[in-house]
Order: structure tokens, then sequence, then C-alpha cells
């Protein structure tokens, strides 16, 4: 199951830099989260799990990265802007579930 939840992160991390970041979200803020950020941040972190373990600390801060997701979703307005980032939510949950998976 870890193998594979390695392989769709993979995959994931491999489809979000094919997707063009959502035109008109570069410098805005949708609840006090710059959108920018918010996207290098979950690509950031599915990236380091991918080589291997995270800190602590970083676990942590991917745990909560997750959970701005459900703040900032609901705000957005845009349809692609609101597939793109529900694909980053998903990108970063699931590095998260990986990182659980290796400390089993």
């Amino acid at each position: 199951m870890f193998e594979e939840k390695l392989d769709a992160l993979s995959r994931m991390t491999a489809e979000h830099m094919a997707m063009p970041f959502p035109p008109g979200f570069r410098g805005l803020d949708v609840e006090d989260q710059d959108m920018v950020m918010l996207d290098a941040d979950a690509y950031g972190y599915a990236a380091s799990v991918l080589k291997g373990p995270l800190s602590e600390q970083h676990r942590e801060s991917l745990t909560r990265l997750t959970a701005v997701f459900d703040k900032v979703l609901p705000a957005i307005d845009d349809e692609y802007a609101t597939r793109y980032y529900t694909h980053v939510r998903g990108m970063a949950v699931l590095a998260a579930e990986v990182e659980n998976l290796r400390e089993k």
C-alpha cells in the first residue's frame, strides 16, 4: 500500500507541474492565504515526501496546511481555480498519508 500511494503521489506531482497556474491568482489572497504560497508549500511538501521522511515539525506543518484548504476552497469562485486547488489539496493530503504510512 505504501508503494502504491508513493507512486500515486509521484503522478500527482507530475500532473500538478503540467497544470497552468490559475489566471488572476498570482498575488491574490483568499481567506488571508497567499494563493501562490499555498500552491508552492503544498508542492514543496509533496516533493519532499517523495524524497524521504519529513521531520516532525514538517509533518505538523503539512497537517496544518491541509486544513487551510478546507477554509480556502469554498471561498474560490472560479471553476478552473477550484479544480486546480482541489488537485493541490489532494496532493497535500496524499503526501500526509504517505508520511503516516512511512511511520508504521
